[in-house]
């Protein structure tokens, strides 16, 4: 930001130097220019108009009696009310020990006499418009800090409310999925083709919201509580999550390879999920005819890390959408042609990201897609 652009006018500038005559010429330049001037001839009088009233910037000389300027604003440093004032030395002391001093004291500046009255005015500008620019960003840090605190309270109340609203669907819901199969059984023989059409229909949206709630609890469990960090045996996980989609696999004749897999720390519940989320989307989503190739492998990453992917041969996904799929609800494709409730990989990310990963994609359209997150290795 340009100084030029700031007014300074009655900005507070406190002038300390045991020499009226300099008091005076400065008391001139820095008036002049809207500046409000005190002066004090001496460290104590300093110290009595800064308990006074706090000035906006400090113009201390160095060569005075009793306090010199080294003292003074080494007192000024050490004391929590006046440290963060910019002191500008100004003095005729002109060697580098001498500036080399001043600063490693605290100071913002040195001017050395006989001064310029430009450069005195560039450098109590300059000076200022920091303290100008620092206040400014605090005030935004500030701001930033409370809207995100707001942001992570909202977003802990919307997990607890999502977690409490589906807790409470699944018993109504399940209700009425049994009574729906109940009908179709027990009155068989009474309903007519359409009645059995609707009735069906009732037990496939109940079992699509059912599993829309399971999702939304999953998600939402991700954000509660502290994570158990152990050792990983990766293997065992895959192992795990391939036994979960059994059916899954055995319906689509999909071929999955790993080789040796790196061990981890993270929570084992937590990614026995991502490895199946993964790996169900990757089954899922495959090519019409084409058995599902699937191979999973990890390296070290370039930070040290755990380097996975799981890579397949399916329909792949647009480059533009490489970024959206990680958010809540958002789907490719319709229910019919690939059911599911847009939770997915939304969770997938939430479960990296906890572990202090990350997860990213690539992929071609009628190729296949990979996917790559990383993990804290076990060491």
């Amino acid at each position: 930001m340009n100084s030029q652009l700031i007014d300074f006018s009655g900005k507070d500038i406190l002038i300390v130097d045991d020499m009226p005559v300099n008091l005076r010429v400065l008391n001139q330049i820095l008036t002049n220019q809207g500046y409000r001037v005190r002066k004090a001839l001496s460290g104590e009088m300093a110290f009595t108009a800064c308990d006074a009233t706090l000035p906006d910037l400090i113009l201390l000389d160095i060569l005075m009696p009793d306090l010199d300027g080294y003292e003074v604003c080494s007192r000024l440093k050490s004391q929590e009310k006046t440290r963060k004032i910019p002191v500008i030395f100004l003095s005729a002391l002109d060697e580098a020990e001498d500036k080399v001093k001043a600063f490693h004291l605290g100071a913002a500046d040195y001017i050395s006499k006989p001064f310029q009255v430009e450069e005195v005015l560039a450098r109590v500008a300059h000076q200022l418009t920091i303290v100008t620019l620092n206040e400014q960003l605090a005030t935004q840090n500030a701001e930033l800090q409370k809207l995100n605190a707001e942001l992570l309270r909202s977003n802990a109340e919307l997990e607890q409310f999502a977690y409490v609203a589906s807790h409470d669907l699944q018993s109504p819901l399940q209700a009425t999925i049994g009574y729906a199969d109940m009908l179709l059984w027990k009155y068989e023989g009474v309903l007519d083709a359409n009645a059995k059409r609707y009735v069906t229909q009732i037990v496939h949206s109940g079992m699509r919201m059912k599993n829309l709630i399971q999702d939304l609890l999953a998600y939402s469990k991700l954000g509660n509580g502290q994570l158990d960090l152990q050792p990983v045996d990766c293997v065992a996980v895959i192992q795990e999550a391939l036994e979960n989609l059994r059916q899954e696999i055995a319906a689509s004749g999909a071929e999955i390879t790993h080789l040796e897999l790196r061990k981890v720390r993270g929570d084992r519940s937590q990614l026995t999920q991502l490895f199946q989320n993964l790996l169900s989307n990757a089954i899922k989503f495959r090519r019409p005819g084409v058995i599902p190739q699937i191979n999973i492998s990890s390296v070290l990453g370039d930070r040290g890390e755990c380097l996975f992917a799981i890579s397949d041969n399916g329909i792949g996904i647009p480059e533009e959408k490489f970024d959206s799929i990680f958010q809540a609800f958002q789907r490719l494709h319709g229910y019919q042609d690939y059911p599911g409730t847009g939770l997915g990989m939304a969770i997938c990310k939430k479960i990296v990201t906890r572990h202090g990963g990350r997860i990213w994609v690539n992929s071609q359209l009628g190729k296949g897609t990979t996917f790559y997150f990383t993990l804290e290795r076990l060491i």
